[in-house]
């Protein structure tokens, strides 16, 4: 009995742990480079046919070169609404529109906008590590309660923290680690 509950508590708290890291995942894939990248801006809010849509449900996206990024519409007369919403984005780019396809050429970055962005990336990763903190917290809590309604003996509950602070660390670990690799890339010339 205490193995089950301390194994989904564990579970739990694992999953949602995978899921901060998933979503810091993404939230950095948001943040620009030098290079053209899809995910800059696959989830851009489009108003079309009278709702918001993410633009990757009503565009192809494409990478054909290192500083350019094409948006093909799968209907032409979205093309309008999607530049509309590229202008309004914070993302500093102006986009070119022949008709048909919009282009998003990427120009270098100054030193002092990559010093900028990595100052962004670094507390997007803090409020990944916070989230897995919150979420460590959350799980003890769980654990805590389960100690005083009397399902679990308190070595039990010492055993499970230790591994949910293993975790909790190797999560940490997991974004630490994508940190470096976004500042690398940001700071590449």
């Amino acid at each position: 009995m205490d193995e089950e509950l301390t194994g989904v508590v564990l579970a739990d708290a694992r999953d949602k742990m995978d899921k901060a890291v998933a979503h810091t995942r993404t939230e950095f894939a948001g943040v620009r480079s030098g290079r053209a990248s899809a995910g800059l801006v696959e989830h851009l809010r489009v108003e079309v046919y009278g709702s918001e849509v993410e633009l990757r449900t009503v565009a192809g996206l494409s990478v054909p070169e290192a500083r350019l990024l094409v948006i093909s519409p799968y209907d032409k007369s979205t093309v309008n609404a999607i530049e509309k919403a590229i202008q309004a984005s914070d993302l500093g780019l102006t986009p070119s529109n022949d008709g048909s396809v919009i282009r998003l050429s990427f120009p270098p970055l100054t030193e002092e906008r990559r010093r900028d962005l990595v100052r962004v990336v670094r507390h997007k990763a803090e409020e990944g590590r916070v989230a897995i903190r919150n979420l460590r917290r959350a799980a003890r809590h769980e654990l805590e309660g389960l100690e005083r309604d009397g399902d679990l003996s308190s070595d039990e509950v010492e055993r499970v923290e230790k591994d949910l602070d293993k975790l909790t660390q190797e999560m940490v670990a997991a974004i630490d680690k994508l940190l470096a690799h976004k500042e690398q890339e940001l700071l590449e010339i």
